[in-house]
């Protein structure tokens, strides 16, 4: 009876040793499954990574290309205006838009000694004009009507002048598109275009206008 007890203590006493050790182990910790989760973790930090610097770099394209657009946009519509401005400058087109009349006729007196050569509107004075003009910046000219190129020429032939193949006589006038402003203050400076040709006994009036309209070249503007 006795050793049959001490058999059942002895079986007890390992069950509950079993049970302790199984109870023991399931508190471990498992490094191994710890191991796997760090390192899914580490990777999907390296992968979020690699998208954010490739959505940084598309960013970057797309505000490239933004940019260029851009340039290219700005590009064409200065391409466009600069053409348009070439083709008022070489007489294309017609036009019309504020600017200034620059009137020169002859001199209304002339003395008795004096030469009458010195008294009457030469080419060079038209040109002096056209010339000051298109410095300060004017779209169009035209004289008595016809349309300035850059292949316009103007002959003095006595009291007449030629301009292509026109002829014209005093008084001329000479119309400009453009800033009406700066076109007057440019001709009126102190011993610029105005004074000189004061000095040279040519009478000259000028005007800014509201409204100047001009012909395309070949045409004849009012």
């Amino acid at each position: 009876m006795t050793g049959l007890l001490v058999i059942i203590g002895f079986l007890l006493t390992l069950s509950y040793k079993t049970a302790a050790d199984q109870v023991s182990q399931e508190k471990e910790p498992n490094y191994f499954e710890e191991d796997q989760l760090r390192n899914t973790v580490l990777e999907e930090q390296e992968k979020n990574y690699e998208l954010e610097e490739e959505w940084r770099s598309l960013q970057t394209q797309v505000r490239e290309m933004e940019e260029t657009l851009a340039q290219n946009e700005e590009s064409s519509f200065n391409l466009v205006e600069d053409l348009e401005k070439l083709r008022m400058l070489t007489g294309e087109v017609g036009v019309g838009g504020p600017g200034i009349e620059v009137t020169l006729n002859d001199h209304t007196f002339v003395p008795e000694e004096g030469n009458p050569n010195d008294y009457i509107v030469h080419e060079r004075h038209i040109q002096q004009v056209i010339d000051e003009l298109l410095l300060a910046g004017a779209e169009a000219i035209s004289v008595n009507g016809y349309r300035i190129s850059k292949d316009t020429f103007i002959q003095c032939m006595g009291p007449v002048i030629k301009i292509d193949n026109n002829t014209s006589t005093a008084p001329f006038v000479v119309k400009a598109i453009g800033d009406s402003e700066q076109l007057e203050t440019s001709l009126k400076l102190n011993g610029g275009v105005q004074d000189s040709l004061v000095n040279e006994n040519i009478e000259v009036r000028i005007q800014t206008e509201n409204q100047v309209t001009m012909q395309a070249l070949g045409g004849v503007s009012d």
